[in-house]
């Protein structure tokens, strides 16, 4: 008899092993589906002016997150190249460096479109754009601005960046700047302006003026309140994701959400790690720490902290960014006997649920963050983009529902922030 019970347990378990993994067989079938007739657009993807040259581009499968081979291997469609900034002196000397800089990014992703591959990448400035290239064969790069300090305080500069392509700019990233408050000031309750400064608010009226779209992400949540009283258009998150979820000033609160709802905006959720689970990220990141020192230390290698690497510069940059992902990508493989795990692509997911639950399906989009810090187990680079639609699928996600976070709701807010800038345009002709 005893023999027998375990016998007829056996054949349940086996049974039930079988049922789960025709289920996930049947998950990833109708995912596989509906990524290949779905538009995938990431609003958020840093670079590196290094990647851009004659013998070392985007052609390559680089060791960065973003690459057309992983694009093309991963179904990414449409990636926002990111002219971002870091905050420095608010001085003009200051003013100045950050120009320079932003008109390097600026020339390096029309070199990537114009010159380098322009038969495997367009560059889009408009939804119908977008679509255009996309159903070519081609992938698509459109431009964001991730800090609006290289404006300095020449306001025209707004204008000659929509010209260069950008249609979408916060303020702000790290740091205060001449135009808003930044997120960073929650730490000591400093604040430069209380909200959006007179410039800031000048360049809002031009950035409704030429269309381009504001964003959120890294302002802080009274220039957040400043901007949507300001502006005449809706507004963007660029990538920020639920703070009910995980309490970073870099996510957005209930509050903010529903202003954001109200505003007819969209929040594009991002797959950064700490920024979706702070405690489990943190936990993780100290064992995976562990084993990337041994290995170093095993195999001779001098490891620069990440947080130091982002103070080197050329060669010596890239050598230290390629030990660390080379021993980083051994320490995963060892970390998978342990009982500590990453923050993955169901956590992400969750946040999508929250911020769909919360605000509507029409209000949220999707990001990751690549090449700026951002990442999530399963979806690490853009060769693993299947896998967020896969989640997504196994959720209750429609077809349609994926199709608008994956781009939809984005490039509806677009197209309405260029329908206010042509009738601004035309009130001023009037």
């Amino acid at each position: 008899m005893k023999y027998l019970k375990l016998l007829l347990l056996l054949v349940v378990v086996t049974s039930c092993k079988k049922e789960e993994k025709k289920q996930e067989e049947d998950f990833l079938s109708k995912a596989k589906s509906i990524h290949k007739r779905v538009m995938t657009l990431d609003t958020h993807v840093d670079i590196n002016v290094s990647n851009f040259t004659d013998s070392i581009n985007y052609t390559q499968k680089l060791t960065n997150q973003v690459n057309l081979p992983n694009m093309e291997e991963g179904g990414l469609d449409v990636a926002y190249f990111i002219v971002y900034t870091g905050q420095g002196e608010l001085n003009e000397e200051g003013y100045a460096k950050a120009y320079e800089n932003a008109m390097s990014k600026f020339n390096a992703i029309h070199k990537l479109t114009e010159e380098i591959a322009p038969e495997r990448i367009g560059l889009a400035t408009t939804s119908a754009e977008a679509r255009e290239i996309y159903a070519s064969g081609k992938k698509v790069a459109m431009i964001g601005v991730e800090n609006g300090y290289p404006i300095g305080k020449d306001i025209s500069r707004v204008k000659q960046f929509y010209d260069l392509g950008a249609r979408y700019m916060s303020l702000s990233h790290n740091g205060h700047s001449q135009l808003c408050d930044s997120n960073t000031g929650e730490k000591d309750s400093i604040w430069l302006h209380n909200g959006v400064s007179d410039l800031g608010k000048e360049v809002i009226k031009e950035m409704n003026k030429w269309g381009i779209m504001i964003d959120v992400s890294h302002p802080s949540k009274k220039s957040m309140q400043d901007m949507i009283a300001l502006s005449k258009a809706p507004i963007i998150a660029s990538h920020s994701s639920a703070r009910a979820l995980c309490d970073h000033s870099r996510n957005l609160d209930d509050e903010q959400l529903g202003w954001l709802k109200e505003n007819g905006g969209v929040v594009q959720t991002v797959a950064f790690s700490s920024y979706v689970n702070t405690e489990k990220d943190a936990k993780y990141k100290e064992e995976l720490i562990k084993v990337i020192e041994t290995l170093a230390e095993e195999q001779g290698l001098t490891l620069t902290p990440r947080r130091e690497i982002r103070k080197l510069k050329g060669k010596e940059r890239e050598k230290a960014i390629d030990i660390y992902m080379k021993l980083s990508a051994e320490a995963k493989s060892k970390m998978g006997d342990t009982e500590v795990s990453p923050v993955d692509v169901a956590d992400f997911v969750d946040h999508i649920d929250y911020l769909v639950e919360k605000i509507g399906i029409d209000h949220v989009g999707i990001s990751s963050d690549f090449d700026g810090g951002g990442g999530v187990e399963g979806w690490n680079d853009a060769s693993e983009t299947l896998n967020v639609t896969v989640e997504l699928v196994k959720r209750g996600y429609t077809e349609a529902q994926i199709e608008q976070l994956w781009n939809g709701n984005l490039l509806r807010v677009l197209d309405e922030v260029a329908e206010v800038a042509k009738e601004i345009q035309a009130e001023e002709k009037a």
